[in-house]
């Protein structure tokens, strides 16, 4: 039996869609955490703990764990865990992207500096010490433009600033994001953040799957919500894309340059992109798989879900298709719309019985503080639908969403 280290953060919403796809595989799961799980001394052989800020550590223990117990892929589901599966699947001599890549990738200066130099469109870019005074700093941007830290994902601590006192205050606003007690960074993550200029236009999220550096595009998604600022959370997703074909192809095109230009050449891929008059432009490259329930939005040939394809491929396995079926469908990330305790949910069954929608999944729980963005990366809960056409899909989730109500004290 194949098995597979998985490498799970206590905070991501992909353990069970990747625990259900080994199963339907029959493949032999080995799941780390950076946290001691429970079960840990009763399921030796496949629960283990890594520092997932330890790459070469976790990779020397992983190496003794694979001289008793082979493992013969490595497979990161969140940023947190990209680096250090690099750096595992290297000391295994198992199929991988660079280290250094990886670490690229998960760098939001880095990537910059990558891309830039490559000749991939990004807005154009400078680092800034969080030591810096902001007002001096403020009045040499360019406005508007973008803070943002460097290695926090979810549109967390993105903030757009129109002039210098909102440049200001959303310097102050990341420090202090990049000091909470939820938030683990370190090196020139902890001390620098990132000014871009603005990149106006319509957004979309390209998902992928890297096979010896050539790109295979699984979805492209629409985002028809405008996201302009200040801040950016994500809601709908739809695919297929409405737009143009040809322009369909520029985006995957640029995708595939901006992962060459990274170092990437395995694995999933997911892109955010920007198009203007001006042509697509890339906003970020995650050497993961889209974040969320938000896979559960896509299926591939008969029928395989998302975390089944990336396991057959990290695994080397035939994959019959690579196709999405070709009904459209979408998800909704509900956002939080203000902080404080979810006290009741009400109006699911109202949402579900909207025609289109599929499920409606509520993952925040009864008594959770919420934290909406900047400072918070997690949603109420995720809305699927499936429709003749992409419009219809968008006016399912948006129906669901409006017949939803959530008491917030």
């Amino acid at each position: 039996m194949d098995r597979v280290l998985l490498l799970l953060p206590t905070t991501t919403y992909r353990t069970q869609a990747f625990v259900d796809a080994a199963s339907v595989l029959g493949v032999d799961l080995v799941c780390a955490s950076e946290r001691p799980s429970t079960f840990e001394t009763h399921a030796p052989d496949n629960l283990i703990t890594l520092d997932f800020t330890d790459p070469a550590g976790a990779a020397e223990t992983i190496a003794r764990f694979a001289g008793r117990r082979p493992i013969d892929a490595v497979v990161p589901v969140d940023d947190l865990t990209t680096v250090v599966a690099a750096a595992i699947a290297t000391r295994l001599g198992l199929k991988t992207n660079p280290v250094a890549a990886a670490a690229a990738a998960r760098n939001k200066h880095a990537m910059r500096q990558r891309l830039s130099g490559a000749g991939v469109p990004v807005p154009r870019f400078r680092l800034v010490s969080l030591g810096d005074d902001p007002e001096a700093t403020a009045r040499r941007a360019e406005y508007p433009c973008v803070l943002k830290p460097l290695a926090l994902s979810a549109s967390r601590g993105v903030i757009r600033a129109d002039d210098a006192r909102a440049f200001v205050a959303a310097f102050h606003r990341i420090a202090a994001i990049l000091r909470r007690d939820d938030v683990s960074v370190a090196g020139e993550a902890a001390a620098a953040l990132l000014v871009e200029e603005f990149i106006p236009g319509r957004e979309v999220a390209l998902e992928g799957l890297l096979m010896a550096g050539g790109l295979q595009t699984l979805a492209l998604f629409d985002k028809p919500d405008p996201l302009d600022g200040p801040f950016f959370e994500e809601t709908i997703y739809v695919t297929p894309s409405r737009l143009p074909a040809d322009l369909q192809e520029q985006l995957s095109r640029v995708t595939l340059k901006a992962c060459a230009a990274l170092g990437l050449t395995e694995g999933p891929v997911h892109a955010e992109l920007r198009v203007n008059e001006r042509g697509p432009w890339v906003i970020e490259v995650a050497a993961r798989s889209i974040g969320g329930l938000c896979s559960r939005a896509l299926r591939f040939g008969t029928g395989m879900t998302l975390e089944e394809l990336i396991l057959r491929h990290a695994l080397g396995w035939k994959i019959a298709s690579l196709d999405r079926e070709r009904r459209p469908a979408g998800v909704m990330m509900i956002p939080i719309p203000r902080a404080g305790r979810l006290v009741a949910v009400r109006g699911k069954e109202a949402a579900e019985a909207v025609p289109g929608v599929e499920e409606v999944a509520i993952t925040a729980h009864v008594g959770q503080e919420l934290v909406p963005l900047p400072e918070g990366w997690q949603y109420l809960g995720f809305i699927f639908a499936r429709g003749e056409t992409p419009e219809a899909v968008e006016r399912a989730l948006r129906e669901a969403h409006a017949r939803l109500a959530f008491d917030i004290e």
